[in-house]
């Protein structure tokens, strides 16, 4: 396997233990991060998140908004259960453990190198869209909400949605926060 296979596949590996909130925030478990980057023991990794926690102190970033204490119940061996513990982690969360990984570990490497590019793309998309004049503006938002609606689209008909006039109408009385008063709509400000 050659260098950029194992970075497609770390891409898709931390993709694919993204999680998405009920308020539509992604975040990770450590945990789960813990064996995408092949750390066996709990208490070696619980050291990268500490050294992880203590960057993000001292860059004046309020640790608790990145790093969240969750206590998850797991089945032991006599079918009875206890807590371990675990995090909630913000993508930036998850590049400063990065950051702080062991760096004789090859996946640390490609992880490091991961968010090193995703920064710059970033970075490149921000300049780039600044230099558009306002109608490529207009046209590149429109992509972007076509896109959007496309993914939103099938994810809801995965989900078994059968009616997608009152799916998105539903969507759009919570973004507007309509108010029906005697049968008249009254459409507020977005809430955005």
């Amino acid at each position: 396997m050659n260098e950029l296979d194992n970075k497609e596949n770390y891409n898709k590996t931390f993709e694919d233990i993204k999680h998405i909130d009920e308020n539509g925030i992604e975040f990770w478990y450590a945990r789960e991060l813990q064996s995408v980057l092949n750390y066996i023991e709990w208490r070696k990794f619980e050291n990268v998140i500490s050294k992880a926690k203590e960057s993000c102190k001292n860059s004046d970033i309020t640790v608790f908004d990145h790093f969240v204490d969750v206590d998850k119940m797991v089945q032991i061996g006599s079918g009875a259960e206890r807590k371990q513990k675990d995090y909630k982690l913000t993508r930036y969360a998850c590049y400063l453990i990065a950051q702080n990984g062991d760096t004789r570990k090859k996946v640390i490497a490609l992880a490091q190198t991961y968010f090193a590019i995703q920064t710059r793309k970033q970075e490149i998309s921000e300049k780039e869209y600044s230099s558009l004049t306002e109608d490529e503006k207009r046209f590149y938002q429109r992509k972007l909400t076509k896109k959007g609606n496309y993914s939103l689209n099938q994810t809801a008909k995965n989900a078994g949605v059968k009616n997608f006039d009152k799916f998105h109408n539903a969507g759009y009385k919570g973004l507007y926060k309509e108010h029906y008063q005697q049968g008249q709509l009254l459409v507020c400000a977005p809430l955005l």
